[in-house]
């Protein structure tokens, strides 16, 4: 294979890829903007930032409302980057590190069933999954920053 050959196809995920990107980003995305909503704004049930606040608060965790913006906040706008593939590497930072706290804070004592660590910790590594992979050639970063070329940002 020639080196130009082999630049290009190092460059250029395969529609497959991309289309399994564009998947777990949409599911993953919309989990997060949901919960995140929840805590925001008491929709689906939740408890808004109050609520969440005297939960984190009965964790013991410092600074209570200002950790429950943060967390939540991480959730919605996380979500948000996720599901359009805008800003995914930098917005996954907050996501992960609010999954692992909630991991250590909330389910610290049982992997799986009711108060289990599974559901954190694969939202968790999934993002982190993504950030490593990229979001793919059906994301917005592709669209306004690669200009239709090249690997996904």
């Amino acid at each position: 294979m020639s080196i130009a050959k082999h630049a290009f196809a190092t460059r250029v995920q395969p529609a497959p890829t991309d289309f399994a990107l564009l998947l777990i980003r949409l599911i993953v995305g919309v989990v997060f903007i949901f919960h995140g909503s929840q805590k925001v704004f008491g929709a689906f049930g939740g408890p808004g930032i109050e609520g969440f606040a005297g939960f984190l608060q009965s964790l013991n965790v410092p600074m209570p409302t200002l950790s429950a913006w943060m967390a939540a906040l991480a959730e919605l706008l996380g979500g948000a980057s996720i599901l359009l593939g805008l800003g995914l590497r930098v917005m996954a930072i907050p996501v992960v590190i609010t999954m692992v706290v909630a991991i250590l804070k909330v389910h610290p004592d049982a992997f799986s069933g009711q108060g289990g660590m599974e559901y954190p910790l694969t939202l968790g590594i999934t993002v982190a999954a993504l950030a490593i992979a990229g979001s793919g050639r059906f994301s917005l970063d592709h669209a306004l920053f690669n200009g239709g070329r090249g690997a996904a940002a």
